[in-house]
């Protein structure tokens, strides 16, 4: 009996972990040349492809993506970029974590969610030239 017991506390802890590939957003729509670089292998962007921390978002000159977050953040990624979700941490009971995207070229646009929204700095965007600290707002960020 006791045998069992231990046996479904190690269940019930492994459901609750989030493994590191867990997906952290999904592909809402896409128009032009879109992909996502996971690991140097180019997966096409279309409606309903999963994203993990550390996914490549990389559209080409009529390229555009939309992506929503499971915290609750959108991205609209404009044509010619490429944007790195460098880290991604959500604990969906206490509704915090912390977000880190690089934008290394193009245009991104943003409506941040919870993460945001739950503690100073919780989410990072970085550009070649700078880092913002987002505390829940809409923003554009624009890298030539």
């Amino acid at each position: 009996m006791r045998s069992l017991t231990i046996l479904a506390s190690l269940a019930a802890a492994f459901a609750l972990a989030e493994p590191a590939w867990a997906e952290v957003g999904r592909v809402k729509s896409n128009v032009g040349a879109a992909s996502v670089d996971r690991g140097g292998r180019l997966l096409a962007a279309g409606p309903g492809v999963t994203l993990e921390s550390g996914d490549v978002l990389v559209t080409g000159r009529d390229g555009r993506m939309g992506i929503t977050f499971i915290d609750g953040t959108r991205f609209a990624v404009g044509p010619n970029s490429r944007v790195t979700l460098s880290s991604f941490q959500y604990d969906r009971t206490r509704q915090t974590g912390s977000f880190v995207t690089s934008v290394d070229r193009g245009t991104l646009g943003v409506v941040s969610g919870r993460i945001a929204k739950s503690r100073r700095d919780a989410m990072r965007v970085r550009t070649p030239t700078s880092m913002l600290g987002v505390r829940g707002t809409r923003f554009v960020v624009e890298v030539p």
